[in-house]
């Protein structure tokens, strides 16, 4: 096995008892995206130069004893809308042609402090305003979709081209590629990572988070980016201070919620048939299935659309008078639309919102975590815009991704995206767990019994 196969907890394992280096381990990555690069496009820019003085640096300091813990020494790429301090944060935009940031985002910064060496930035569908990320292609498929806004961030853990990635999840954007590509996925509770140096799609919605190779190594990532920060208005002063999961594999006495409705609804044979057996695999591990109703399904969709709509567009709003020119089409439709949403309409979200979060904490006093399909379908292939279901109905691709991901974003609730299998042409399929606010330490408990128990469901780095 090649260092760049490791995964973060054997990684930091293995640097820990001086089997590793960190050198060695960063040098097989970054040769790694040399080799895969060309063809996948996960990367805006390698910082290849800085990433090795970083590796020397905490190369030096595991020599001296001096083990910042288990992220020391391991390779990590960060979605282009986070600051890194002298170095650009395009968005994967020509609108930030030019920018480099002044100062590091909280999470960049903590991250660095807990010895992680940055390997590079990631593509994000532009302002992470879309669920294709078009520029990256799919780490199983080079003929399909990556997924988005995080496509870069999935396609590079998937590849084997970063021990682990930041990704921003709004409508789905850390879950929706993790499911496409085959990784893990962590959307947090919102204000539990704090969000200040990172570029808005909509502030009300926005959550950063990991994307891994294993369930544990989410649980190693996320103690380094909780915690309060008082420069984000919306960041949590109380949050989990250790995520790592136990070993075993029992979930006796653990609730896990069947969805009735909703999401089980428009899903293609293949994610219905994986997911429903990983159910049955929770349940063969002790826990106990109860049946849920999801609330307010109606209104999911509008009021996700009446508050990312307006919110973006109010962030974009100089520039999409200056340069609107500069924008992909997609997006600057997009963010013109949101000039046209009437307050009343997304005050009328804003209620809904509110509604919703009080009807899910309810759902959350019958179970513990809710488990079901993240996306309703697999990766369709690149320049596919429609699907339409055995019913007649044509959906939107981007709806298609977005329907069941947008629930925990309007909620705020923590939601993790962990593989189950994949469909005849070997294209993943994850399943989403989901739990009550700072309910993270359960989600990876039960993902990590799912994924001990069933270590053929986990895809190796693509070759």
């Amino acid at each position: 096995m090649q260092p760049y196969e490791l995964s973060v907890a054997d990684a930091a394992e293995a640097i820990r008892a001086r089997r590793l280096s960190p050198v060695e381990l960063v040098d097989s990555v970054l040769d790694r995206i040399e080799r895969v690069e060309p063809h996948l496009h996960a990367y805006v820019a390698v910082t290849a130069e800085q990433a090795r003085r970083s590796a020397r640096a905490a190369e030096r300091e595991a020599a001296d004893g001096s083990f910042r813990g288990p992220l020391h020494g391991i390779p990590m790429g960060l979605k282009d809308l986070i600051d890194v301090a002298g170095t650009a944060t395009t968005a994967s935009s020509r609108v930030r042609s030019g920018h480099r940031a002044e100062a590091d985002s909280t999470v960049a910064a903590r991250l660095a402090a807990a010895g992680a060496v940055l390997v590079g930035k990631t593509h994000t569908h532009e302002f992470a305003y879309g669920l294709i990320t078009p520029q990256t292609h799919n780490a199983r498929d080079q003929g399909r979709v990556a997924g988005g806004s995080s496509g870069g961030s999935a396609v590079a853990v998937a590849a084997g081209a970063a021990g682990f990635t930041l990704g921003t999840d709004t409508g789905g954007s850390i879950r929706v590629p993790a499911a496409l590509n085959g990784v893990v996925g962590l959307k947090p509770t919102y204000g539990l990572v704090p969000r200040h140096g990172v570029t808005a799609l909509s502030w009300s919605l926005d959550h950063v988070g990991p994307l891994t190779r294993t369930v544990e190594d989410a649980a190693l990532v996320l103690p380094a980016l909780a915690g309060h920060d008082p420069r984000d208005p919306a960041s949590l002063v109380t949050y989990p201070a250790d995520q790592r999961p136990p070993r075993g594999t029992d979930l006796t006495g653990v609730r896990v919620g069947v969805p009735r409705n909703y999401y089980f609804d428009q899903v293609t044979t293949d994610v219905e048939t994986a997911v429903r057996r990983a159910i049955d695999r929770l349940e063969d591990l002790g826990a106990r299935l109860v049946e849920v109703e999801i609330p307010m399904t109606r209104y999911i969709r509008a009021t996700q659309w009446g508050l990312m709509v307006p919110e973006a567009t109010a962030y974009h709003e100089r520039t999409l008078r200056t340069v609107p020119d500069r924008y992909t089409e997609d997006v600057r439709l997009l963010l013109e639309a949101g000039e046209l949403l009437p307050a009343g309409d997304y005050l009328r979200a804003q209620r809904a919102r509110t509604m919703m979060r009080q009807a899910w904490t309810g759902l959350f006093d019958e179970v513990d975590v809710i488990a079901a399909p993240t996306v309703s379908t697999v990766a369709v292939p690149a320049g596919q815009d429609t699907i339409t279901w055995p019913d007649g109905t044509v959906e939107s691709v981007s709806d298609a991704y977005v329907r069941l991901s947008a629930p925990a974003n309007l909620t705020g609730v923590p939601s993790l995206s962990v593989p189950v299998g994949h469909d005849p042409a070997g294209l993943p399929i994850g399943m989403q767990l989901l739990g009550p606010p700072l309910g993270e330490s359960e989600l990876l408990r039960v993902g990590h019994a799912y994924e001990q128990s069933e270590p053929a469901r986990a895809l190796a780095p693509v070759a």
